[in-house]
């Protein structure tokens, strides 16, 4: 069996992906602001580094997998939040572990979104980010909504991984991602609450095509699945699983 980190994995998507590889009689590392077995501040450099160190101390002979869920959603304030924890928290950790994961040739999903294509990206802000230019991607994004943070983020963030991905794995580690679309979960549900943007989601949850939002094991399936030896030859991938909404929206577009 093998040794994983899920990060967020207090709640959420996380915690399901946790109980499915669990299920799996996978060892499980966990990495949260609280209730986990690492506690870590993901927006913060050194909430990053006490991440790796604390990961490196649990898990000394490396890593099979390492799933980089911590996020928050558009609804978090202030804004210049998004980027650190969605976008720099996720990048940097999973730069750092590159040689714990290469040890043990394992593997990397990250948790993309749905709503990345959604519209054109910002290209200042999505330079920004990809250039590794923190300070600069949070000041820009400061005075624009919550939504482009979040969902132009998650594109940047696909975007490196499918950049990065033959660097990965011409050490023995796979890349991909998974796009989720609406799931249920506590965050979600605070978004659907929030006066502005809570009646978009409402109408967004209405029009999934397979007629119901998700549930966090419908991402924990396709987590594992990308995680295990039967996708070894998917690498550089993004899934969407979301009910159908990718498809709908940009039929013509893969």
């Amino acid at each position: 069996m093998g040794i994983y980190c899920v990060t967020g994995g207090a709640s959420g998507i996380g915690a399901g992906i946790v109980a499915r590889l669990r299920e799996n009689q996978h060892d499980v590392l966990t990495m949260d602001l609280r209730d986990a077995d690492i506690k870590a501040d993901l927006a913060t450099d050194d909430g990053r580094a006490n991440a790796i160190a604390g990961i490196r101390e649990a898990a000394p002979a490396g890593l099979d997998g390492f799933v980089p869920c911590a996020g928050i959603g558009p609804h978090v304030q202030p804004i210049s939040l998004i980027p650190s924890v969605n976008f720099f928290g996720a990048v940097s950790l999973t730069e750092a572990l590159l040689p714990d994961l290469a040890k043990r040739k394992g593997s990397v999903v990250m948790i993309s979104s749905n709503s990345s294509r959604m519209g054109d990206a910002d290209p200042v802000f999505v330079e920004k980010l990809l250039e590794g230019d923190e300070a600069g991607a949070k000041a820009y994004i400061a005075d624009k909504d919550g939504q482009t943070a979040y969902g132009h983020g998650k594109f940047a963030l696909s975007v490196w991984m499918r950049r990065n991905a033959a660097r990965f794995v011409a050490d023995g580690v796979r890349i991909n991602a998974v796009a989720p679309g609406y799931v249920t979960t506590a965050l979600t549900d605070a978004g659907g609450e929030d006066p502005v943007l809570g009646p978009a989601i409402a109408a967004f949850v209405e029009s999934i095509p397979v007629g119901r939002p998700g549930v966090p094991q419908d991402i924990a399936h396709a987590v594992a699945w990308l995680l295990s030896d039967e996708a070894s030859f998917v690498c550089g991938s993004v899934l969407f699983a979301d009910g159908g909404h990718d498809a709908m929206l940009r039929s013509d577009s893969y």
